[in-house]
């Protein structure tokens, strides 16, 4: 019950700082109390992206104005409007800090237009929207976990304040992306309802780890599993060391699991790792024994590397480092056991049927979208397509007359758990098929909130690179299809 929404002023592109712009990000969970479910917001603000005036003191301070709504058909739920103020500065040649705000709405079970306005107080600049749903679902007899906090530091708290849950004062990492500068992830949760399955005292065992996003294969040396005695609510406050977790996508996930050991609760969030330095070992993947097996049938290490290579769009992180970094000086016995073991672990019953019929896919998307110099599944249609199976729409615009030539895809369900997510890919070379993904709105793909600006740059550039507006030019699809694809 956790999402994270990139928030950036007039302007988007992650980690991207410029004076006169508004930078921000923000995250969400939700949680049950006595006095019902709320969600909590964290928001950060860059303090190099706002402008600052001189306080009374002679110090300088910058002032954003938030507006948060929540809404139902319409019916405005819970709102607040406020003023979030920096801390007070010596001088503004320097700033390299950013500052945190937490909230809390409490708002019953159901879904929510959540909608977000912010602003530079300082700055002449309008307000710019952003909205998404926002979901509230604890079931009164039903265990069930609040969502995962992501916490930047803890301590023993003296005093209630915001910040403070279970007797501690948690500051919130208010990021789902984890530089190679951050060593830990630490995150808090809660599970409600078990004392409603099982008598209060009993044992459970409560589980969390970390996935691979792609394959939600679970990373075991990121894995801990204890029991813990049934309370009204039970309480996760823990860590893992991240410093060898290779870049890439990954969910962190608690499970809580019955005396049958069956799943009754569980919940994720989805994170993103850069670490280039990681000290990877991959012995793990290369310990199967491939004899007489369909890999070891395939003995032309060229040929090995060339089915091996194709698998990188739905490889995890580790898998993908592999490829990049150790294939091409393995020999030939540990690419079979690579590529033997890379199956197995997607069908341990039939890997050699799951390998032909992905084969068969990387066959269709090299013959759709391929180009002078990459075979298909190296291309960005290519990767999403072999990652998510054909779109379920399909909308491709060759020639109008003032955009690249575009395609946006939708899938009315992305990997069972999200729902009408699209992809926006453009050809900025006009000739070579080789279309980029531009934009899209799923999970861990590239969010870029200017893609109609640069989807209209072959005819169109704003003075102002912090213009979000479109001109209306004859012709121009992209808002159509992308509202109702077809």
């Amino acid at each position: 019950m956790k999402k994270s929404i990139f928030f950036l002023i007039i302007f988007f592109l992650p980690f991207f700082m410029e004076a006169h712009n508004l930078w921000a990000f923000m995250t969400y969970s939700t949680f049950n109390s006595p006095d019902g479910p709320y969600i909590e917001t964290y928001l950060t603000v860059a303090g190099n992206s706002v402008k600052y005036n001189k306080t009374l003191s002679g110090k300088f301070q910058a002032t954003v104005n938030i507006l948060v709504t929540f809404k139902q058909n319409s019916e405005i739920k819970a709102f607040k409007k406020y003023e979030l103020n920096s801390p007070e500065i010596d001088d503004t040649i320097n700033v390299n800090y950013e500052f945190v705000d937490e909230q809390r709405f409490q708002l019953p079970d159901g879904t929510y237009d959540f909608e977000l306005q912010i602003s530079d107080k300082n700055k002449p600049v309008q307000p710019q929207p952003y909205s998404q749903s926002v979901v509230v679902d604890f079931p009164l007899n039903k265990p069930a976990f609040s969502g995962i906090q992501l916490v930047k530091s803890y301590t023993k708290s003296e005093t209630q304040t915001i910040l403070t849950k279970s007797g501690y004062d948690l500051v919130p990492y208010v990021y789902n992306f984890y530089p190679g500068s951050e060593s830990k992830i630490i995150f808090y949760s809660e599970l409600y309802n078990m004392d409603k399955i099982l008598p209060e005292g009993q044992k459970y065992v409560l589980s969390y780890f970390i996935e691979s996003f792609e394959t939600h294969m679970t990373m075991f040396e990121f894995a801990r599993v204890k029991k813990e005695v049934v309370r009204p609510v039970g309480v996760t406050l823990a860590e893992f060391n991240i410093g060898n977790l290779a870049t890439g996508n990954y969910n962190l996930v608690l499970e809580a699991r019955n005396q049958q050991n069956e799943i009754v609760a569980s919940q994720r969030t989805f994170f993103q790792r850069s670490n280039p330095n990681a000290k990877l070992t991959f012995s793990n993947l290369t310990n199967e024994n491939a004899t007489n097996t369909f890999a070891d049938r395939i003995t032309k290490p060229d040929s090995l590397k060339e089915c091996i290579s194709c698998t990188f769009p739905i490889s995890s992180g580790i898998e993908r480092a592999y490829i990049k970094d150790v294939m091409k000086t393995s020999n030939l016995q540990d690419l079979q056991k690579y590529f033997y073991g890379f199956w197995l672990r997607r069908d341990p019953n039939n890997p050699e049927k799951a390998w032909l019929a992905y084969n068969e896919q990387v066959k269709i998307a090299n013959f759709n979208f391929k180009t002078p110099v990459k075979k298909g599944y190296q291309t960005e249609r290519g990767r999403v397509y072999l990652e998510y199976g054909p779109p379920n729409t399909r909308s491709e615009r060759p020639s109008e007359p003032s955009t690249y030539p575009y395609e946006i895809w939708q899938y009315y369900t992305l990997n069972n758990n999200q729902r009408n997510k699209k992809f926006v890919f453009f050809s900025p070379d006009m000739v070579t098929n080789d279309y980029f993904l531009l934009h899209s709105d799923a999970t861990g793909e590239v969010h870029n909130y200017r893609w109609q600006i640069d989807l209209q740059s072959r005819t169109y550039a704003p003075l102002d690179l912090g213009d979000t507006q479109t001109i209306n030019s004859w012709g121009d699809m992209a808002k159509d299809y992308w509202d109702l694809p077809n």
